[in-house]
């Protein structure tokens, strides 16, 4: 199975600058003066990977799922998943999977139709893996314009931070992501009401910005 540290040739304890190198390496071949148009798969894959291992938060979210949850099977895991989609343990597991095999897309539509931000994924998935997919998750919803939703699952992993702490030093980033959504993507879209909502909610959690 295809991981970001095969795609772009590191190892997994490769450093920040390693990356970068490795990453502007594999991009000069992938150019398509010099590997044809037929590269530009292979390139958009190089530039996910780069992006999440570039990334201080996501390439910790990345290697704690990775590491929990990514294993070698003789079949087809993602098929399996999908052919369990009824159970909804199984649907947690095929959302967690997709997103961290680019299937992001997938990833969200299936979130959204099994409830969205009311579906309890923490009971099917566990405290630790939530709190890593939640973010990734929410990073890839506010992406697609998916804002509420985004902001709903940053709130709950605020609140889920303030029962027992787990991201810690990353928290700030977190919290930075939260109010990038709040006040420049839901604040100019919504009314007054909306905007107290979400106001309350914060107060709740006792976040000030």
């Amino acid at each position: 199975m295809e991981n970001n540290y095969k795609i772009l040739g590191v190892s997994e304890n490769a450093s920040f600058d390693e990356i970068k190198k490795a990453f502007r390496k594999k991009a000069k071949e992938l150019h398509p003066d010099i590997a044809g148009a037929g590269a530009d798969p292979h390139m958009q894959k190089l530039l996910d990977a780069y992006q999440v291992l570039s990334n201080r938060n996501r390439r910790a979210q990345y290697d704690r799922l990775f590491k929990r949850t990514i294993k070698t099977y003789s079949f087809n895991y993602r098929d399996f998943l999908k052919e369990q989609a009824g159970s909804l343990e199984y649907r947690a597991k095929l959302i967690i999977f997709d997103l961290l095999n680019f299937n992001e897309d997938d990833a969200i539509a299936l979130w959204h139709k099994t409830g969205g931000a009311e579906f309890p994924l923490k009971k099917y998935i566990g405290r630790e893996d939530f709190m890593d997919c939640a973010f990734i998750l929410a990073d890839e919803l506010s992406k697609r314009g998916f804002y509420h939703d985004a902001f709903l699952l940053l709130t709950e992993i605020i609140h889920e931070e303030h029962i027992k702490p787990y991201f810690r030093h990353f928290t700030v980033d977190v919290l930075n992501f939260l109010k990038t959504v709040l006040y420049s993507k839901l604040k100019p879209n919504v009314d007054e009401k909306t905007w107290a909502g979400y106001l309350q909610t914060l107060n709740r959690l006792n976040v000030n910005f």
